[in-house]
């Protein structure tokens, strides 16, 4: 299942990218999307490049009930956030890649961060959920984008309070 979303902040796209980047941020980020439990990693790359990990128990409520059985409370979910090095306007873009492990589901996801203004930037995301279970697929895949919708709506908003903070 397609999604599309965007995501705008009232700062440079180089003041954006300095946050995504930053273990204190992500830690909020991760705790913001209800988070079970956690464990987080950014890893510098050349040029201003960086990766971040995450892996999350998250709970499952959002997944229709009749279908929680084959899942259990919780769910453990691998976030990979491969970032570009920012050319000279500020842009950079991301492969990110989500994985609920133990499970035939996963996530494929393009963001471009790039600068709409002296003050501002938006980050794009376009991307494609994948539920290969027959016949159940599909509800699943449902609720997984309105899961991404609700941690991007999350991270948003930690994201605010981060750069009004900083």
């Amino acid at each position: 299942m397609r999604f599309d979303a965007a995501t705008d902040y009232p700062v440079s796209a180089t003041r954006v990218a300095d946050m995504l980047s930053n273990p204190e941020y992500v830690r909020r980020k991760v705790d913001a999307s209800g988070a079970l439990s956690s464990t987080t990693e950014v890893a510098p790359g050349a040029g201003g490049a960086f990766t971040v990990t995450t892996r999350r128990a998250m709970p499952t409520d959002q997944i229709p009930a009749n279908f929680r059985r084959f899942v259990g409370s919780s769910i453990d979910v691998r976030f990979v956030e491969v970032w570009s090095a920012p050319d000279p306007d500020g842009r950079c873009t991301a492969t990110i890649t989500l994985e609920i492990l133990g499970a035939p589901a996963r996530a494929n996801v393009t963001a471009i961060l790039v600068p709409v203004g002296a003050d501002a930037s938006r980050i794009t995301y376009a991307g494609e959920v994948k539920v290969t279970v027959p016949l159940v697929g599909a509800p699943i895949e449902r609720a997984a984008v309105g899961a991404v919708q609700d941690a991007l709506d999350a991270e948003r908003r930690v994201g605010l309070e981060w750069l009004s903070e900083h």
